[in-house]
């Protein structure tokens, strides 16, 4: 079983009436259900008295309310004014109260008895109700919701926009030191000049926009991949644009030029990673070593890395540094004499013996 909140709106001069059921009461059913109630009306009022509902109001005020910056968006795109309620005062929007009361006796009464599998069903069954309702005619007065609102609120709607709003999620971020933002487990880059820094994400289905003190500083397409970012080069300082100028075939073609062991270390140090760009840093080091040190010192040493399995730039550097690239290199030798002579070595006839464990 899920409840479903009814959503209730109410023309001023003809009590003309809509109501939808919703899956909640969150944003993107509140602003959905002001757009099917435009497309049903056929066009929009010049002004549209909510709930003083968080939704839809930010921060309360009794004379200067903040809305949410969504729905402030969604009544800019429809060119409708809002005037939010007072808290707590429901004579601010007396109509729609009539019309839930009339709502819950037309529509909720009349569907308590019946099972509905899906929020779709229960709307067509809304649906009809809706039009039967407005149909109904008057007990004291000629016509009907219907007819008012043919004579009187149709003719003064405004015609809707060609394009249907585009739900947009509005929320802050605070900008990475890797100049990048997350939102809903994707990460996306601004100006590295704005690390640290807070900054305001509009996303819709297909984008995210970055605003930074109301002006927009990153356009991304939406990423549905989790946990992978969306870079812009342009975003990066300079010195990081500098090092994506070295693909990992130029680095392999470089180490080539010093020597085998060298580029099978970078070739090795770009495998170990998923994505070769983990590994650029690395890379770069050695390349830097390359330049500090004669070829022939970096060959040794990269000969060296690798007969002692430890491959990375802190490896190298620290083998140049301590000039054991010149020492003799005889690893094989080396091992069998250490461990021969070592004391808890206890040799094959050990473990020939029966008393051997």
């Amino acid at each position: 079983m899920h409840p479903a909140p009814l959503f209730v709106a109410v023309l001023g001069a003809s009590n003309y009436t809509y109501a939808e059921a919703d899956q909640d009461q969150q944003m993107a059913s509140w602003i959905g259900a002001h757009v099917r109630t435009f497309e049903f009306l056929g066009g929009c009022p010049q002004l549209v008295v909510p709930d003083n509902a968080k939704t839809g109001v930010s921060k309360a005020c009794r004379y200067e309310p903040d809305l949410n910056p969504t729905y402030q968006e969604m009544a800019l795109h429809y060119g409708v004014g809002v005037l939010p309620t007072r808290p707590r005062k429901p004579r601010d929007k007396a109509k729609v109260e009539v019309g839930v009361q009339i709502a819950e006796r037309w529509i909720v009464a009349a569907l308590r008895h019946r099972r509905f599998f899906s929020l779709g069903e229960l709307n067509r069954a809304i649906r009809e109700l809706v039009e039967k309702l407005n149909q109904r005619p008057f007990q004291k007065r000629e016509g009907s919701r219907l007819s008012l609102f043919r004579e009187l609120d149709q003719p003064a709607l405004q015609p809707l926009p060609t394009e249907r709003f585009d739900l947009s999620e509005w929320s802050q971020a605070t900008v990475n030191i890797d100049y990048h933002i997350q939102f809903d487990r994707s990460f996306y880059s601004v100006p590295y000049q704005l690390a640290r820094q807070t900054v305001e994400v509009r996303a819709t289905p297909t984008t995210i926009e970055v605003f930074h003190q109301g002006k927009r500083v990153a356009s991304h397409v939406r990423n549905r991949k989790p946990y992978s970012a969306m870079t812009n080069s342009e975003h990066r300082p300079a010195s990081h644009r500098a090092h994506l100028d070295w693909p990992p075939s130029r680095m392999v073609h470089w180490a080539s030029t010093v020597g085998p062991r060298t580029r099978e270390v970078v070739e090795r140090i770009l495998e170990a990673y998923p994505h070769p760009e983990m590994g650029y840093r690395s890379c770069l080091g050695i390349i830097r070593l390359g330049q500090r040190y004669p070829a022939t010192r970096v060959e040794a040493a990269a000969e060296r890395a690798l007969a002692t399995g430890a491959v990375s730039y802190k490896s190298l550097d620290s083998i140049l540094r301590r000039h054991l690239d010149q020492a003799p290199l005889n690893p094989t030798t080396t091992v069998a004499r250490s461990l021969s002579s070592h004391a808890n070595i206890r040799g094959a006839a050990y473990f020939t013996h029966e008393g051997g464990a």
